[in-house]
């Protein structure tokens, strides 16, 4: 192989690890927000997640930008938005306001969790067609996270019906065009 074929394999190994650091960045700051959200540090673990998502979105650009989209980034960037934008954010609000429900408040939180679970599993198997089908777990993770804002206005009630709506509206079957 020629030094300059030894250059392009190693450029394109740098740009396939870029994107995968970032994708490991995001499941290490949603790993901490869940953290953060059991020791009582709600504050941090809300910047926690806005922060994974940032990384969820330049990792995304990366893979794009340098053509590097495998399967197993596809993959391992499910397996960290169910950390960061199921897991996380669904603690998060169920510390900050549906723990007074008992069981129902937890219900409704593993429902969240299941279905964006479900929504990841069901992209992964699907062709990208340039739409999405139901609602990205990365924006209702961020819609709920950004809901934790409202903490001190919001009945619990409240969190419980977004849960709920945004659990089945990430597993609805309606389309709508990627950005």
């Amino acid at each position: 192989m020629s030094l300059q074929g030894v250059l392009e394999s190693t450029k394109k190994k740098c740009k396939t690890q870029l994107a995968n650091a970032l994708t490991l960045t995001n499941i290490s700051l949603g790993a901490f927000a869940i953290i953060h959200t059991i020791k009582g540090n709600l504050e941090l673990s809300l910047l926690l997640i806005f922060i994974a998502a940032l990384a969820d979105r330049l990792d995304g650009m990366a893979a794009r930008k340098f053509q590097i989209e495998s399967e197993l980034g596809k993959q391992l960037d499910s397996m960290s938005d169910i950390i960061s934008f199921g897991v996380a954010p669904a603690l998060l609000i169920y510390q900050a306001g549906l723990a007074p429900l008992g069981a129902l408040g937890a219900f409704c939180t593993v429902l969240y969790m299941v279905c964006g679970a479900f929504r990841l599993a069901r992209f992964n198997i699907t062709e990208s067609s340039g739409y999405f089908t139901g609602l990205p777990i990365t924006a209702a993770g961020c819609i709920l996270t950004l809901s934790f804002l409202g903490n001190t206005f919001f009945s619990p009630l409240v969190y419980l019906l977004l849960l709920v709506v945004l659990s089945f509206l990430m597993i609805g079957n309606f389309r709508w065009r990627k950005i």
